[in-house]
């Protein structure tokens, strides 16, 4: 398996996001890191417009391929590196976001679980979660089928509680979504061939253009919720304030 973290360097709420300075090191080298510590894949990338990341990256041993500035999404860059000669032996490629320092090594294991099993041609992952964020547009909700397949994601209430009633219903129900990606080759080619979808445009969100298209995207679901992505300086300083009981603990 082939796992790619893709950064780009034109973050707008969080300036020169990949490069900022994260526990002494750069974000992005922190996520390689983490990723090369799960021993998920057989080789990990970082995939970059920036000759600033690739740099920082190489300097701290890593491997980067440089690819297009004008991607729209983290699967369109992921894409670009899966299509190169060099990595055409992968039939599997996960994709772990560059800002996810403390994604949690389950829902990268599964995720890819999804796919190399031959369950589905794509694979995430979902953390079991408070009803509290139904309330939180900027928690992206999943709902699944009986058999793990993702039939929505949304920054709605999903699944809407029409009846307090029904709150033991309701909660076990209830799954925060981790943006980590898998894909069979062919699926992550597939996707970045559609053209967007209205659904994608108005939440906001990439993974509902294969669902509306059909392709079955199967959410391995963990315990453990993680700490959340980088976009702001707020999320920055909380992220650098864990690192240590983090750098600690279990990985």
């Amino acid at each position: 398996m082939l796992a790619v973290i893709p950064a780009r360097l034109g973050a707008t709420r969080l300036p020169r996001k990949p490069l900022r300075d994260l526990a002494g090191k750069p974000l992005v080298v922190r996520v390689w890191e983490r990723v090369q510590a799960m021993n998920v894949a057989d080789r990990c990338v970082v995939a970059t417009d920036s000759e600033e990341v690739a740099s920082a990256v190489a300097a701290a041993g890593g491997e980067c391929v440089m690819t297009r500035a004008d991607h729209p999404s983290g699967t369109d860059r992921v894409a670009e590196v899966a299509a190169l000669r060099d990595f055409n032996r992968y039939d599997a490629i996960v994709n772990v976001q560059g800002d996810e320092p403390y994604v949690p090594r389950g829902a990268v294991l599964g995720a890819a679980e999804m796919v190399s099993s031959g369950r589905f041609p794509l694979g995430t992952a979902a953390a079991r979660a408070d009803r509290a964020i139904l309330g939180t547009p900027n928690v992206v909700k999943v709902v699944t089928a009986d058999d793990g397949r993702a039939l929505y994601f949304s920054r709605a209430s999903i699944p809407f509680l029409r009846d307090e009633h029904d709150v033991g219903l309701a909660d076990p129900l209830v799954r925060q979504h981790i943006g980590v990606y898998a894909y069979t080759r062919d699926a992550l080619l597939r996707w970045v061939a559609l053209p967007q979808h209205p659904l994608e445009q108005v939440e906001r969100l990439e993974q509902l253009r294969p669902l509306a298209a059909g392709i079955a995207m199967g959410v391995a679901t963990i315990t453990e919720l993680p700490l959340g992505g980088i976009d702001t300086e707020d999320d920055l300083a909380r992220a650098s304030a864990h690192w240590q009981d983090f750098s600690r603990g279990p990985r």
